[in-house]
């Protein structure tokens, strides 16, 4: 058995034997349309290699070598590969890959550069994770994925993450076959990318204190990297509602018309009214300068928790803003309420919730017992108002499909992975810290809860599903090392998912997890080494 994660099927070649991994290697392109992707392979290979690696340009006789090639092979498995292209393409890409491991190295076989940047994943999952011995067995793997939207989303407008930390995650995903990372660079709390045409969105802020931003450089800069890794930045302007930051910088946005009665009863951000020609006419030009500074063909627009909005309102907001967006030439992506303004076949709209997944008390007995309700200050008035607030949620997915639209999937029952961690799943030493981390309004669940989550358990034909998507939002934390506890370790079966199409086998699957507490150590990346989990080696100890 191997460790890889998303899994990987090994067969044994004809001939049995071991690679031993544990010495030096060298990464070697095949092909000269290759060279790219071998140089990113190697920068993913460092921290677990250190001065193991050879250098670019340097080849030895005896050493084992990481060959990338492109080959014209029949389709490598029996997936197929379904939904939205995140780079663009007509058709999703072709991430097909076989991959030998034999007495002389890894050697990885592709259609395309993109299957061939997958195969070196899985070879470099293959050297961090072998054993102490360093023995690989002979083996052969033939691998596609199920689907073609493979995402996380991090949450900069709340926490924000520098431009490095942003690429330690590009890493991470990319090594776990991700494609796409979404940026939630827009909330109440914060306004996170320099738009020259709205200065004062990235100035001062309310409280005096200088903003944290991307600068137009630093967002330039961060999709090429991602691109380098074959994943694409998804940028989010959540509007209409979510605009505290943006009402502070551009005054006099004319607010959405609310229903009777609100304001009396519920404190909230007023929505924006984009049917208002200055309203309107402001957020074009930030949009306007999003869509050009973003290379790749989707642009996040929210459209979500529009509180405070009448429903007429709001689906005539995100009917402006989705074709604002098609104006500058991109793709609107929304969340799942977005599908209240109408839904076209080629709108993709993000499935995060319905009210049963909310898992709100129906009596105030049941609220006395949910004592992490209590600590976000749930009341029976809030939680009635929640309730009917989300209500409509429950026919949204049913609305997409219908209209010939496309669901992201993001359920906030297994994706959200600023879940709190189960009690039972945190080890002791780590109690304290795990403790002040997640959402304090979901129930805390464990490692195996994440990684029982199964796709094609919705009722949702394969033709409209993009793909999948987990999210980290941040209200309840601060800090690099404060995401990766919340990703780590739930993110890997997410990531398997999302490639394979199914939940992973879960006896099985804590085998191969168990391996990776050693190679996000070896990245410097802080994890919860949860107790479901037989850690190889002193993981639990060293992440006390």
């Amino acid at each position: 058995m191997n460790a890889v994660i998303p899994h990987a099927d090994p067969a044994p070649p004809a001939a049995g034997g071991v690679l031993v991994a544990s010495g030096r290697w060298q990464v070697v392109a095949g092909d000269p349309a290759l060279e790219q992707v071998a140089d990113t392979l190697r920068a993913l290979l460092a921290p677990h290699l250190s001065d193991r690696l050879l250098p670019a340009g340097t080849r030895h006789t005896g050493v084992p070598t990481l060959t990338l090639a492109l080959d014209d092979l029949p389709r490598a498995a029996p997936r197929t590969t379904l939904g939205v292209d995140p780079a663009g393409g007509a058709h999703p890409a072709d991430e097909a890959y076989r991959l030998r491991v034999t007495a002389d190295g890894i050697t990885c076989l592709a259609r395309t550069a993109e299957g061939a940047f997958r195969a070196g994943t899985t070879a470099a999952q293959l050297i961090a994770t072998a054993h102490g011995t360093g023995e690989l067995p002979f083996q052969e793997v033939a691998d596609a994925p199920r689907y073609a939207w493979r995402g996380l989303m991090v949450d900069p407008a709340r926490t924000f993450l520098t431009p490095d930390e942003l690429r330690r995650i590009i890493d991470l995903a990319a090594l776990y076959k991700l494609n796409v990372l979404h940026l939630h660079l827009t909330d109440n709390e914060g306004w996170r990318i320099e738009l020259p045409g709205t200065p004062r969105l990235t100035e001062t802020g309310a409280d005096g204190r200088a903003r944290d931003f991307y600068t137009v450089a630093d967002y330039r800069s961060l999709q090429e990297y991602a691109a380098r890794r074959f994943v694409t930045v998804v940028p989010e302007i959540d509007l209409p509602g979510h605009c505290r930051t943006l009402r502070e910088a551009v005054p006099g946005l004319r607010e959405a018309p609310a229903p009777a009665g609100l304001k009396e009863r519920f404190p909230f951000v007023p929505p924006l009214d984009l049917t208002d020609e200055a309203t309107h006419a402001a957020v074009t030009r930030i949009l306007a300068e999003v869509c050009e500074l973003t290379t790749g063909p989707h642009v996040h627009i929210g459209a979500d928790e529009a509180f405070g909005a009448t429903p007429e309102s709001f689906a005539a907001s995100v009917r402006e803003l989705r074709a604002i967006v098609r104006a500058f030439g991109k793709r609107p992506v929304g969340w799942q309420e977005s599908s209240r303004a109408g839904i076209e076949p080629r709108d993709i709209a993000q499935h995060w919730v319905d009210v049963p997944m909310m898992d709100l008390p129906d009596t105030s007995e049941e609220l006395a017992g949910r004592p992490e309700l209590a600590t976000a200050g749930m009341t029976p008035e809030i939680v009635g108002a929640l309730k009917s607030f989300f209500a409509p949620t429950d026919q949204d997915v049913e609305r997409v499909v219908e209209a010939g639209g496309r669901i992201l999937l993001s359920p906030q029952s297994h994706l959200y992975l600023d879940r709190p961690y189960a009690a039972e799943s945190v080890p002791p030493e780590q109690a304290g810290t795990a403790g002040r981390l997640g959402f304090t309004a979901y129930r805390p669940r464990s490692i195996r809860h994440t990684a029982s989550w199964d796709p094609s358990a919705y009722p949702v034909p394969d033709a409209s599903v993009a793909g999948v998507e987990a999210t980290v939002f941040a209200e309840r934390f601060k800090g690099f090392e404060d995401v990766t506890v919340l990703l780590l370790p739930r993110l890997a079966s997410v990531a398997e998912a999302a490639w394979c199409g199914r939940a992973p086998q879960w006896t099985e699957y804590r085998e191969r997890l168990a391996r990776h507490g050693r190679l996000w150590t070896q990245r410097g990346l802080a994890y919860l080494p949860g107790t479901e989990v037989p850690w190889e080696g002193d993981d639990r100890q060293d992440r006390g």
